[in-house]
């Protein structure tokens, strides 16, 4: 099995999670959690834990973060080593909706964690893009 772990700064993660789920559904093996302004990091990584407890030795964990070096990504590292959970593991960093939904997507694809990786962040870079608004010629009906 292939696990989706969101983590961030805030409410982000909850959020993102829920916005993927409603695109979705609900999906075994995807979890999120936020490090709240009225939190320590000891209390975030005390709930981290219990999602990181879940997993079986041998299965894979995409983990997604809000940003690169910040507390929650650092203290989900810190504890997916000390289970021994590090060697099947690939972080991603700058999670956007379409980096989250991918992840989602593609967790139960029979592909290599390595090949859904490239295909997380192909999809997280084309989601990245400028909305213009083209010339649009207004009818007007009498």
């Amino acid at each position: 099995m292939r696990h989706v772990i969101m983590v961030s700064h805030g409410d982000f993660a909850k959020g993102l999670h829920s916005a993927v789920r409603m695109m979705t559904g609900k999906r075994e093996g995807v979890f999120s959690c936020n490090l709240t302004e009225d939190m320590t990091a000891d209390q975030f990584t005390t709930e981290f834990k219990t999602y990181a407890d879940e997993i079986q030795e041998g299965e894979e964990i995409i983990l997604l973060a809000d940003i690169i070096s910040g507390s929650p990504i650092t203290n989900a590292v810190t504890v997916l080593d000390e289970l021994g959970l590090m060697e099947k593991t690939i972080i991603l960093a700058g999670m956007n909706m379409p980096l989250a939904l991918s992840a989602v997507l593609y967790k139960d694809s029979s592909r290599s964690l390595t090949e859904v990786k490239e295909l997380i962040l192909a999809d997280a870079h084309k989601g990245l893009q400028e909305f213009e608004m083209e010339d649009i010629e207004v009818v007007e009906d009498f």
